[in-house]
């Protein structure tokens, strides 16, 4: 079982990177969080959490051992699996979500697409008490070097990455709308802003 992975970036989406490990490609889907936090190209180093189904083989990966113990924490969950886990991560950072299920806030966690009220609740009563004793730390996305890409394009990109974690069309477009592109200057940026227009 694979649980950890260093190589370089062979290609990065929002929701997905390649790691080349010596002339071999490993596709590794990650949150939002360690989208974040990857350098542009080069090398890195990713925990990994490997899910093994009748059907298929998938890898997710992640900067920081905080997130694969919340998303591990998450997918203990009976009706979470892995995809849901992941997307959860990119809607919400560790330290929040922990936040959330400790407060019992119903309301952020059902606003994340897939989460109904009864999983929301389900969430809470399972991982107040498991969630409270993670070490945490302070899992913060960094001041990233962002890319120079035409608005047209970025708006695109973040709305691809926003639609497949299962906002609808029209609620993506509506939360970029008030978002100027041209100041955000990246992807990552972007994400982060729409993402909190989305969570209220």
């Amino acid at each position: 079982m694979i649980a950890l992975l260093t190589g370089k970036i062979a290609y990065k989406t929002p929701d997905h990177l390649i790691i080349d490990v010596q002339g071999v490609g490993y596709r590794v889907m990650i949150p939002f969080s360690t989208y974040y936090e990857l350098p542009e190209a080069g090398e890195v180093t990713l925990h990994i959490h490997t899910s093994v189904r009748e059907d298929a083989i998938q890898l997710y990966g992640f900067r920081t051992l905080p997130e694969k113990a919340f998303f591990q924490l998450l997918i203990s969950v009976s009706g979470i699996g892995p995809k849901l886990a992941r997307d959860i991560l990119s809607n919400i950072q560790p330290p929040q979500l922990a936040a959330a299920l400790a407060q019992g806030d119903l309301h952020k966690l059902s606003a994340i697409p897939g989460i109904g009220k009864k999983t929301a609740e389900r969430l809470v009563l399972e991982l107040r008490e498991k969630a409270g004793k993670l070490d945490l730390g302070v899992v913060s996305a960094p001041e990233t070097l962002g890319r120079s890409i035409p608005a047209e394009a970025l708006l695109d990109d973040v709305t691809s990455a926003l639609v497949n974690l299962g906002y609808k069309d029209v609620q993506v477009r509506k939360a970029l709308a008030g978002i100027d592109a041209a100041v955000g200057g990246s992807v990552e940026e972007l994400l982060k802003q729409a993402l909190k227009a989305l969570m209220k």
